[in-house]
């Protein structure tokens, strides 16, 4: 990872998330989603945002984390994937943090198999994984969301 990397910190079930802030576009609360019929299973549906469709991907099952009912606290993340724009529901958006290059090490130096998380940045008060945007939706799933959007 380079050197001064800035993320934005964002929180499920009490541990930290990052996502590059150059792939970020906006924090939003949380909003009424739409279901998408034949949608991937990670899908939970659709929003509007200022006219653009985006899917809304369930982080927790991703992560494999217990399932909740969406709170109105609740923040929904747009980012940029290589392939679409995504929105990710997280419990809370912390913050910016900066990462710099001594404090990031690759998640498989940690933990083999953690194929959505690029790396774990050891800050002064805490961890916090770094997501791999362009590894979160298979390209399965991105095909299926493709075709669950154009059939909408």
């Amino acid at each position: 990872m380079s050197a001064g990397v800035q993320l934005l910190a964002l929180r499920l079930e009490g541990q930290r998330y990052g996502l590059p802030l150059a792939s970020v576009e906006r924090v939003v609360r949380s909003v009424e989603i739409t279901p998408l019929p034949k949608a991937p299973e990670i899908v939970l549906g659709v929003i509007n945002v200022r006219g653009r469709v985006i899917a809304v991907v369930d982080v927790r099952k991703r992560f494999r984390l217990p399932q909740r009912e969406t709170a109105l606290s609740d923040s929904l993340v747009i980012a940029r994937t290589p392939a679409r724009a995504v929105a990710l529901l997280a419990d809370a958006v912390t913050g910016v943090v900066e990462c710099a290059e001594n404090e990031a090490v690759p998640a498989p130096a940690i933990v083999p198999g953690m194929e959505y998380v690029e790396g774990v940045a050891k800050l002064g008060d805490g961890m916090v994984l770094i997501h791999d945007l362009a590894r979160f939706l298979s390209l399965d799933e991105e095909r299926r969301l493709d075709e669950a959007i154009a059939h909408a």
